[in-house]
């Protein structure tokens, strides 16, 4: 719907998108006998840049046309009554003037937010403490301040019907798959709703299985991890109100990098490194591993460390499966408490957890030292990934992997671990393969995976292999 020479049927039209809204305002004015009406939404913007900007200089100047006195740098003019409203919508006001069938957009937008502050769950000994913040623009100047290059290319995408949420697609032009581009773009536009409250939605609709426990899609709030991966020719996704950023196409191995192993010494960060993965197998096989030695094979264990674990298990009357399991659950729970509380009652209850619960259930028989042992350690390793919600994978894990362990001891626990590798290796995500890279076996790429190197010894070029997947398979959303 176009706008007309009638001031007041143009603001009737505008007013009618708005109508029963209170914080919907319209001011007139009569400036040297020319009328003038300023409508917007006094929640979204400034109003004393309004007085200051517009309605002052409307007063004291004596323009020949009031459009020519505008002095924000933000000013657009259109006549398309959608146009109009999705920019009150974004915190502009707008000016009608009679006899025109041009409306001016000004933007006088409130920028509030929150401060740039260090992410909480990805915090660094020594490396920048700058985290994202909810705001798109925000966060995409977080990432041109360190990445000033003219590749450095983003796209926007209006996703949602009542939210027309703003989602940026980030890449570094030369560096990546065009076939990508072109694939999560089309992924993303495909996504019909009506609201985008956060990324993780955008994380749902993109990842090609989702029925696999791992994640494929790689979330932070550090922009200086984000500049690397732009670098390897990833693509990053950020969504507006979100202090997240989606990274894809992603690898299983990215999720054990931290950037404390590129801002320490390149022994350090490899010793750590290699902590993580090893952590990965302690998190989803050791209580599997207790409950096969207990169950099947206690004649592999040297005599005294038998006699330890055989007294503990005298007086508990649950097997060690019902044991395991029950612990487990326990410290779910215990960490989702610890989670939802404030932050001085959730130490109270991980200290609780840890101390009373544990002492007292030992104390009653109804669980043994052993298995006090195994699952906490089992917790502290699958802690020790970088990104929490890995770790939870792992925790997910590790309940099959317990039940095969009770079922056929070692050799179920054989089974489940070829189970993970051959999914691992089947596994890609947007054409890349998820293992790489164990899938296309690449020696100096795999150094590159499981060790941190020094930086002059860091030569591949960024990208994939080739610069060109070998194959691209095309995925729709049913």
């Amino acid at each position: 719907m176009e706008l007309t020479n009638d001031i007041h049927h143009n603001a009737a039209l505008i007013q009618h998108q708005f109508s029963n809204t209170e914080d919907f305002t319209q001011k007139k004015l009569l400036v040297h006998n020319q009328t003038c009406l300023i409508l917007y939404l006094n929640t979204l913007v400034k109003t004393e840049l309004i007085h200051s900007g517009i309605i002052e200089p409307l007063v004291i100047e004596n323009p020949g046309n009031a459009n020519d006195i505008v002095s924000s740098a933000a000013v657009h003019r259109t006549s398309d009554l959608a146009i109009i409203v999705d920019a009150l919508l974004a915190g502009s006001c707008i000016l009608l003037t009679n006899n025109d069938a041009t409306a001016t957009l000004i933007s006088v937008a409130e920028t509030l937010g929150r401060s740039i502050e260090e992410p909480k769950e990805e915090q660094t000994v020594i490396g920048p403490h700058e985290g994202f913040v909810e705001s798109v623009n925000t966060n995409i100047y977080l990432i041109r301040k360190r990445l000033r290059s003219t590749k450095l290319k983003v796209q926007y995408q209006q996703i949602g019907k009542l939210t027309n949420t703003s989602v940026a697609m980030l890449y570094m032009d030369e560096l990546i798959n065009p076939d990508i581009v072109a694939e999560c773009a089309a992924r993303i536009a495909a996504f019909e709703t009506d609201h985008l409250y956060s990324i993780e939605n955008i994380e749902e609709w993109i990842e090609e299985h989702p029925l696999s426990p791992f994640a494929q899609s790689l979330k932070t709030e550090r922009p200086d991890r984000v500049i690397s991966y732009l670098m390897e020719g990833k693509l990053c996704i950020i969504v507006d109100g979100s202090p997240n950023v989606l990274v894809v196409p992603i690898s299983f191995f990215s999720f054990y990098q931290s950037s404390d192993d590129y801002t320490s010494r390149w022994l350090a960060g490899t010793f750590y490194r290699l902590i993580r993965l090893i952590s990965f197998i302690f998190a989803i096989t050791l209580p599997a591993i207790y409950i096969a030695i207990v169950s099947f094979h206690s004649e592999i264990l040297p005599l005294g460390i038998f006699y330890s674990i055989k007294v503990s298990l005298t007086y508990v009357p649950f097997p060690p499966i019902l044991e395991a399991l029950v612990m487990q659950i326990t410290l779910e729970i215990l960490k989702e408490a610890s989670i939802r509380l404030p932050s001085p009652i959730s130490q109270t209850i991980g200290i609780v957890g840890g101390l009373v619960i544990g002492t007292a259930v030992v104390e009653a028989h109804l669980i043994s030292n052993t298995m006090i042992v195994v699952i906490g350690l089992t917790a502290i390793a699958s802690f020790v990934t970088p990104l929490s919600e890995f770790g939870t994978s792992l925790r997910i894990l590790g309940f099959p992997m317990m039940i095969a362990a009770s079922l056929f001891g070692f050799f179920g626990i054989v089974l489940m671990l070829m189970i993970i590798v051959m999914h691992l290796c089947k596994l890609e995500t947007f054409g890349e393969p998820y293992f790489y890279p164990f899938t296309n076996f690449r020696p100096k790429r795999l150094q590159h995976a499981l060790l941190r190197l020094p930086d002059w010894k860091r030569h591949i070029k960024p990208g994939f292999e080739g610069g060109q997947m070998s194959f691209f398979k095309r995925w729709k959303k049913n």
